[in-house]
C-alpha cells in the first residue's frame, strides 16, 4: 500500500510538472508575441499557481509529512534567544535577590496556565491589546498566551474567592511586540510580579511595593536611578480639565504613556493628527505633562484654579502626597519623583501608578534612561471584573522587568570575567575525584558515591582510565577547587591524596576523616 502511495504521489508530481512546463512554454510565448499585458498577467498568475501546488506537494512529502529533502533552518523565533549557561548563572542570582526580598516582605507563590480564555484577557491593555498572542482555534476553547502576570492573578482571586493575600509570581509571557535584544525587549520574557491584595484603608501597602522596587534595584547594584509617580484619577482630572472628551481619555493616556520614548512634538501628532484632538487641548497637556517635583508641586497643583475645582484630579494629588510623605517615612523620598508624564498605558489601573528607570548604567556610563525597569500601580477593579457578582477585591501591585535589567548585568559579568582574564564559572562541582593508575573506574565510582551520600558537590571522569594529566586540568579549567587522588598505593593504605588544585600542594588523609576535612577544607575556601 505504502509503495502503491508513493507511485501515485510520484505520478501526480510528474503530471504536475508537465502542467507546469506546457504552462511555461504558454507564457514565453505570449511574451515574445508581446501580447497584452494583462493576458500575459493572468498566464503567469496560473503558472505560480501550479509552482505552489508542487511545492506544497513536495514538503507534505506525500505522506502527509515533511519531506526528507526539505531543509529545516536552525534559528530560534525572533524575540526570543536561548539562554546559555554562563547566563543562566547571572539569571539564577539575580533571581535569587528578588526572590529574597519579595519573601522579607511576607508574599507567598502561586503559578497559572501560561495560557488563558481569550476573554479573560480582551479588554485589559488598552492600545496594548494588539500585542497578544491569539492561539488557532482547534475546536475547543479560545485562548491566548498571558501578556502579563496580573490579569491572571485577578482571576485566579476571582476564581478562588481571595479576599486578602500578598503574593509573588515568576514565569514567562508573551508579546507580539517589535523586539529590541540589545535593551532586553524580547516577545518572550520574564516577568517578576508582587501584589498584595484586599481592602485596606491606607496608601501603605501601596508604599511598600515602590520600597521592594528600592531594595530590589539597590541589591542588584544596577546604578542610579529614579521612581516616577503619578495618580491616574489625575490624569484623568488633568484630561477633563484641559478639554479632552472622556471618550479619549484612555487613548490620550496611551500617548502620553509613550513619552519616555518619544519627544513631546512626535506624541503632540500623534494625538491630533491620529487621534483627533485638537492642538489647543494638546498643547494645554503639554503644559502639565512637563512637569515633575516633590511635595512643593503638589502644592501648586492642588492651588490650580482648575485643578483645584476637579474632585477626580484632587483625590489623585492627595494621595500622591500621602504617598510621597510615606516614602520620606521609609527614608526612600530621595529616590522617588512626581511625574505627570507618567501614564501607565493599560487600561485596568484606577489610582497610584509608578515606574522606576535607570538613570545611570551599571558600568558608570552616564546614558541617560535606558527605559522602565519596574512598574505598577493600583487596580481595584479587575478582580470584579471576573466575579459573577461583581465584588470588588482591591489590588496594587509592581513588576520587576528582570529582562532588562539582565541584559545590562549580563554584559556587565562578562566583562568582569574577561578582566580576569578567564570564563565565568557555570557549575558548582567543589571535587574531582581522579585516579592515578589503570583499572581503578570501579573504586573510583565508588568513592565519589560515598562523597555524594555525604552532601558534597563532586565529579568523575567516565572513561575507564582517563589520564592523570586531563583529569587535573577539567578540574583547573572549570574552577574546581579541590581533587581527590586515588592509586593503588593510597587503597593500600586506606588513605586518598587531597589536591589543592590553585596552590597544587597536597597531603595524604584518612578514609575514615576524609568527609570532614573536605568539608572543612571548603568552608576555608569559601570564607578566604
Amino acid at each position: 500500500i505504502l509503495l502503491l502511495n508513493r507511485l501515485v504521489n510520484m505520478n501526480g508530481d510528474m503530471a504536475l510538472a508537465d502542467k507546469i512546463t506546457v504552462q511555461a512554454n504558454k507564457v514565453r510565448e505570449l511574451k515574445s508575441s508581446k501580447a497584452d499585458k494583462s493576458q500575459i498577467d493572468g498566464e503567469v498568475a496560473k503558472l505560480l499557481a501550479l509552482k505552489a501546488e508542487l511545492g506544497e506537494q513536495s514538503n507534505d512529502g506525500g505522506n502527509g509529512g515533511p519531506s526528507k529533502s526539505r531543509k529545516i533552518i536552525l534559528k530560534y523565533p525572533k524575540g526570543t534567544r536561548d539562554i546559555e549557561p554562563h547566563q543562566m548563572v547571572v539569571r539564577e542570582q539575580v533571581m535569587n535577590k528578588i526572590v529574597a526580598v519579595f519573601k522579607r516582605h511576607g508574599a507567598e507563590t502561586i503559578d497559572t496556565p501560561v495560557f488563558e480564555l481569550k476573554d479573560v484577557l480582551s479588554g485589559k491593555y488598552g492600545e496594548d491589546s494588539k500585542l497578544i498572542y491569539d492561539l488557532k482555534d482547534q475546536g475547543g476553547e479560545i485562548l491566548s498566551l498571558r501578556y502579563d502576570l496580573t490579569v491572571p492573578f485577578a482571576r485566579y482571586c476571582a476564581m478562588n474567592k481571595v479576599k486578602a493575600m500578598k503574593r509573588y509570581h515568576i514565569a514567562r509571557v508573551y508579546r507580539r511586540d517589535n523586539p529590541a535584544m540589545t535593551r532586553g525587549r524580547f516577545r518572550e520574557f520574564y516577568q517578576c510580579d508582587f501584589d498584595i491584595a484586599g481592602q485596606y484603608d491606607s496608601l501603605m501597602p501601596d508604599t511598600e511595593c515602590i520600597k521592594i522596587v528600592t531594595e530590589i534595584l539597590d541589591s542588584l547594584q544596577v546604578g542610579s536611578y529614579k521612581v516616577k509617580l503619578n495618580h491616574r484619577k489625575l490624569l484623568d482630572g488633568l484630561l477633563a480639565v484641559c478639554g479632552v472628551p472622556s471618550a479619549k481619555f484612555q487613548t490620550i493616556c496611551s500617548s502620553i504613556d509613550k513619552l519616555d520614548k518619544e519627544d513631546w512634538l512626535d506624541v503632540k501628532n500623534e494625538m491630533v493628527n491620529e487621534k483627533g484632538l485638537d492642538g489647543t487641548v494638546a498643547d494645554k497637556i503639554g503644559t502639565y505633562v512637563a512637569l515633575s517635583g516633590g511635595l512643593e508641586l503638589i502644592e501648586k497643583l492642588l492651588s490650580d484654579v482648575q485643578l483645584s475645582a476637579n474632585k477626580s484630579a484632587v483625590v489623585g494629588l492627595n494621595d500622591v502626597k500621602q504617598m510621597l510623605q510615606f516614602c520620606a517615612t521609609l527614608g526612600i523620598a530621595d529616590r522617588v519623583t512626581f511625574d505627570l508624564s507618567l501614564a501607565r498605558g493599560l487600561d485596568y489601573y484606577t489610582g497610584v501608578i509608578y515606574e522606576a528607570v535607570l538613570t545611570q548604567g551599571v558600568k558608570g556610563e552616564e546614558g541617560g534612561s535606558v527605559g522602565s525597569v519596574a512598574g505598577g500601580g493600583r487596580y481595584d477593579d479587575l478582580v470584579g471584573m471576573f466575579d459573577s457578582k461583581g465584588t470588588k477585591v482591591p489590588c496594587v501591585g509592581v513588576s520587576i522587568g528582570i529582562e532588562r535589567l539582565l541584559a545590562i548585568i549580563e554584559r556587565e559579568e562578562e566583562e568582569k570575567a574577561k578582566q580576569r582574564g578567564g570564563k565565568m564559572r557555570t557549575i558548582e562541582t567543589e571535587i574531582v575525584v581522579a585516579t592515578a593508575q589503570k583499572g581503578l573506574a570501579e573504586q573510583r565510582l565508588k568513592l565519589v558515591g560515598e562523597l555524594w551520600d555525604a552532601g558534597l558537590k563532586c565529579e568523575f571522569s567516565y572513561k575507564p582510565n582517563p589520564k592523570m594529566l586531563n583529569q587535573l586540568q577539567y578540574a583547573e579549567e572549570n574552577q574546581i577547587p579541590l581533587a581527590v587522588i586515588i592509586g593503588e598505593s593510597e587503597l593500600a593504605e586506606g588513605v586518598v591524596t587531597l589536591r589543592d588544585i590553585q596552590s597544587r600542594n597536597e597531603e595524604k588523609v584518612s578514609r575514615s576523616d576524609l568527609v570532614q576535612t573536605l568539608k572543612d577544607r571548603l568552608t576555608q575556601i569559601k570564607s578566604s
